[in-house]
């Protein structure tokens, strides 16, 4: 019996230790005395409506024309996870900075929410260069872009036919085209996304035909003895006060989940095809030593042209770079933007 209450203990023990908070000092949800917020909204290409939060640092030279970077959010995420805590960090080095949501994403436009179009997502971002263009305190030809987790697949993908984003960033990058077809380090099988690849187009037809939406698992809502360390990871941030953020009128539960029967836009998304003619556009990308995706850093890298970085955050997951500030280097991020905005 007491073998038994001993064992008992240590299990109880060994599950309160995995599912307590992770975050370490995290601060997603800061809020900078030193900057100025507005939301502003503009048009795509497609006319969809894109909705963003804009960042101007309170000892800006409103007269002079200053440089600019756009951030993306992760994927499934929303510009109040990680990229408004990015903005602000780098508006502070004085930059106008601008998160925005991803169309069918967020506040901005796009029905069905939560479809996968990565063509139109990219585009995003060509809009948002487009606003920023306009805008008499920002000089056009000084504006950068930076993607978080899957929105570093998407900048990349919208650098390579906008010659205007002058400086290309990513911080723990997901391709997630490759991340689809293939799985974390090409565990999933030919047959196992014919098989998901199937699945989807069931469930396109079935949603034509008058059915309900389905969506993919994305993080999880709850944990169990199951449970995935990745999944862990997401859930401490997507699911706790840590990052939890609900946008109006959407479901908790639904946040983070994708259509199942958007997927096949993902398994035809290869953004690193061609990553070389970025160049002579400078591009940084960041990643933690301990990042699940570091692979997808690495494999960016390899392919890109001149000049280009790889730096690797010692002591850093995947989720740890959304907003743990005594890990991100901001001071990096904005050293590299300032030598390549010029």
């Amino acid at each position: 019996m007491k073998n038994m209450t001993l064992a008992l203990g240590l299990l109880i023990s060994s599950f309160a230790a995995t599912a307590a908070d992770m975050s370490n000092g995290a601060d997603n949800f800061y809020k900078s005395d030193k900057v100025t917020q507005q939301k502003v909204t503009f048009k795509n290409q497609y006319r969809m409506k894109v909705v963003g939060n804009l960042f101007i640092p309170n000892e800006m030279k409103q007269n002079a024309k200053n440089p600019a970077i756009i951030v993306g959010h992760p994927m499934g995420a929303v510009k109040e996870q990680s990229s408004n805590l990015y903005a602000q960090k780098l508006a502070e080095q004085g930059f106008v900075t601008l998160a925005i949501d991803l169309s069918f994403w967020g506040e901005s436009e796009g029905k069905p929410g939560h479809l996968i179009s990565p063509e139109i997502y990219s585009d995003d971002f060509s809009a948002a260069v487009d606003y920023l263009s306009t805008q008499p305190y920002v000089d056009p030809e000084k504006i950068g872009v930076l993607g978080i987790c899957g929105s570093g697949s998407f900048v990349i993908s919208a650098a390579k036919i906008d010659p205007r984003m002058k400086a290309v960033a990513t911080v723990s990058m997901y391709d997630m085209g490759s991340a689809f077809r293939n799985g974390l380090k090409h565990s999933q099988t030919l047959e196992q996304r014919k098989a998901f690849i199937k699945s989807a187009i069931e469930q396109r037809f079935a949603e034509f035909k008058g059915g309900e939406t389905a969506y993919i698992p994305g993080t999880v809502n709850k944990l169990d003895d199951s449970t995935p360390a990745i999944q862990r990871e997401f859930f401490d941030f997507y699911r706790t006060e840590r990052g939890g953020y609900t946008p109006q009128g959407e479901k908790a539960e639904l946040t983070t989940k994708p259509m199942l029967s958007s997927i096949g836009k993902f398994m035809n998304f290869y953004p690193f095809n061609d990553i070389e003619t970025i160049s002579p556009r400078p591009m940084l990308f960041i990643t933690g030593d301990q990042a699940h995706s570091k692979e997808f850093s690495a494999d960016a890298y390899k392919h890109a042209g001149q000049p280009k970085e790889l730096y690797i955050v010692p002591g850093a997951g995947h989720v740890d770079l959304y907003d743990r500030t005594d890990l991100i280097p901001f001071a990096k991020l904005g050293t590299f933007f300032k030598d390549n905005l010029k």
